[in-house]
């Protein structure tokens, strides 16, 4: 299990759930890889495209408002994890490049 550290002061550990237990820096698998197999019941890893990310962490698809992350974790020094409300999580590698999928 990895540790995320809450950003939104209005939330605590809970509102995460199980998905902190996806993750493990024993397991030299990427995010992804680890939380698709961890999440197999919930449907797996399923990226969605059309997300726009902002310099501070920012999270927006066309149409909707841009949402904060409330929480983050690095994994293997080189993945950023952050968790939005609405049970999105974002996986940003070192160049930049990230995916997003809802993990409910």
């Amino acid at each position: 299990m990895i540790k995320f550290k809450i950003l939104d002061t209005r939330c605590n550990e809970e509102v995460l759930g199980l998905i902190p237990h996806f993750f493990s820096e024993a397991d030299p698998r990427t995010a992804a890889q680890q939380l698709d197999d961890a999440y197999q019941h919930g449907g797996g890893w399923r990226p969605m495209k059309g997300w726009k990310a902002g310099p501070v962490g920012e999270l927006a698809y066309p149409g909707d408002s841009p949402m904060q992350p409330i929480a983050v974790a690095t994994l293997h020094d080189n993945e950023i994890i952050r968790f939005y409300p609405h049970a999105w999580v974002s996986i940003t590698q070192t160049d930049s490049s990230f995916e997003v999928s809802r993990v409910d």
